[in-house]
Order: structure tokens, then C-alpha cells, then sequence
């Protein structure tokens, strides 16, 4: 069994530039972009391996898609960690977007390598009782059109671009202090 727990829900406030973590935790919001059905966040981040995190929420598609950047000597499992999409629930309530995790995460790497990662969490959800057959069926479907896509157009970002939802991403970010391990007062998600 998975180490399992009920479905990460997170808010995105576009009025006050915060995005309100898993935990409850605040987090300020350096930009926002909203443009095709789509919302952009990029904001700093304390966590211990990573600096950085700018966020492509597609409500259509039931993704987030997100880009961590990684402190000097970290990454993620493998080399190169380059996107990890999480299937979500993305609500857009025009001031206010909201997202709730599915479990199910696709991460892509240098050199073509990808990884489906949690699906055994998604199964203990449903026999928990965190998540109903349709919301489970539902992920699943989204989890095959993505990788579907995904290898059909040779990446995340060309399938993506292909159906109408073309991503851009920063080209210069500044990363923000890691929290003191020894507290461990960092509420940011790991990548990878």
C-alpha cells in the first residue's frame, strides 16, 4: 500500500498574488498569465532541493504542468528532470482557480526518458474512499490521453502545442533561499 492520504488541494488567488499550498501555507506569486484557457504561476519556492516553480494549469486537459528549478547538485531521479505533470481537477473560478491533485504524475527527463509515477495511489484512494469511480475513471482517461499524446507528437509541450495549448516558460528566474533543513519549515511539494 501507498503512503496514502486524501487528495492535495490547492488554491491560485489572482487578486492577492498567493497561491495556497497542500498544507495551507501562503505563498507569494511573482507573475500570473491567463491566456487560452489556461492559467500561469511562477513563484518562488523555499524547498530544500528546488528554488523555483512556474505552473501551467489546463482545466480542459485536467493537468498542471509544472517546471522546477532545481538548486545546484539537485534534480530529480534521473538527469535532466525537465516537466512534471501532475492529472488534476483544475477549477477556474475566474478571480480564483482551484486544484486538486489525482494522484497520477507524468515526469520527463533529458534525452527523451519519461515515468508514470503514483498510479497504486490512485488505486488506494479509490478503495479508501478519497476518491469515487468516475473521479478515478476520469483520471485514468487523462493519464492515457496524456502519454497518448505525449508520444504521438515526440513531447508533453509539441502534443500540447498541438491541441491548442502552447506553454512559454521564464527565461531567467531568481531562486529563492531554502528553508533550514534542520526545522524543516519548508511546505513545499518535492519534485521527483
Amino acid at each position: 500500500m501507498s503512503d496514502l492520504h486524501p487528495p492535495k488541494v490547492e488554491t491560485f488567488d489572482l487578486v492577492n498574488d498567493t497561491n495556497t499550498d497542500p498544507k495551507g501555507f501562503l505563498r507569494p506569486v511573482d507573475r500570473w498569465s491567463q491566456t487560452d484557457g489556461m492559467l500561469y504561476m511562477a513563484r518562488p519556492a523555499d524547498h530544500p532541493r528546488f528554488g523555483y516553480i512556474e505552473s501551467w494549469l489546463i482545466p480542459d486537459l485536467d493537468l498542471r504542468v509544472n517546471r522546477f528549478h532545481f538548486r545546484e547538485g539537485e534534480g530529480g531521479r534521473f538527469d535532466g528532470q525537465d516537466l512534471y505533470v501532475d492529472i488534476a481537477l483544475v477549477e477556474d473560478r475566474g478571480d480564483t482557480w482551484h486544484t486538486t491533485d489525482l494522484y497520477v504524475d507524468l515526469v520527463t527527463y533529458a534525452a527523451r526518458k519519461w515515468e508514470v509515477l503514483d498510479l497504486e495511489e490512485l488505486g488506494d484512494a479509490l478503495l479508501a474512499g478519497y476518491l469515487d469511480a468516475a473521479t478515478t475513471h476520469r483520471a485514468l482517461h487523462s493519464s492515457q490521453r496524456l502519454i497518448n499524446g505525449m508520444l504521438d507528437a515526440g513531447g508533453v509541450e509539441s502534443w500540447l502545442d498541438g491541441v491548442g495549448f502552447p506553454l512559454s516558460w521564464a527565461t531567467d528566474v531568481h531562486l529563492a533561499a531554502p528553508c533550514d533543513t534542520a526545522t524543516g519549515t519548508s511546505t513545499d511539494a518535492p519534485a521527483g
